[in-house]
């Protein structure tokens, strides 16, 4: 729940502060499309745990939809995916790998990898690095994370001795 309330924190300021810079950088409507996708992707963000599989889908959906439409477009509109949108989209990818089964998991997480490569195609800007290393670090995160959850499993719950089940010995 505190995660949750910290990235919807963040989620905000950045989209909010992301909005600011392209009014005062590209002006006129320029941050509207990508202030909706981003409000998009972090809402299915904060959203992760109910349908796992359907959302974190959604997410990379949206968001590859979003690079597609800045390829299109060229450079009337800012580059995508945004970095907050870019961050959303990497905890989406990194939660689906930690929880998901193998293959949905790999599905999502290659979507990540095309979506990324896509914002590549559209250009070499500080967006595209931003939205790579996000990418790369859901993907490292979310494997570990998998491998640790995996290990815990497997152990077991620890043993406890009669000293520490507070039974008095006699």
């Amino acid at each position: 729940m505190m995660v949750n309330v910290g990235l919807g924190a963040v989620f905000t300021a950045g989209i909010v502060f992301t909005a600011y810079m392209l009014m005062d950088s590209w002006g006129g409507a320029s941050w509207v499309f990508g202030s909706v996708v981003s409000v998009v992707v972090c809402a299915l963000a904060l959203l992760r745990e109910r349908q796992k599989t359907l959302i974190a889908g959604a997410g990379v959906a949206v968001t590859a939809v979003a690079v597609v439409v800045s390829i299109v477009t060229g450079h009337s509109m800012p580059q995508e995916p945004a970095p907050i949108t870019a961050l959303a989209m990497a905890v989406l990818v990194g939660s689906a790998l930690r929880t998901l089964p193998l293959g949905p998991a790999t599905g999502i997480a290659l979507g990540g990898v095309l979506v990324t490569i896509g914002a590549w195609v559209d250009g070499r800007t500080a967006v595209t690095y931003l939205a790579t290393m996000g990418m790369a670090g859901a993907l490292v995160l979310g494997l570990s994370l998998r491998a640790v959850d995996r290990a815990s499993r497997a152990n077991g719950p620890a043993r406890r001795s009669s000293w520490s089940s507070g039974s008095p010995q006699r």
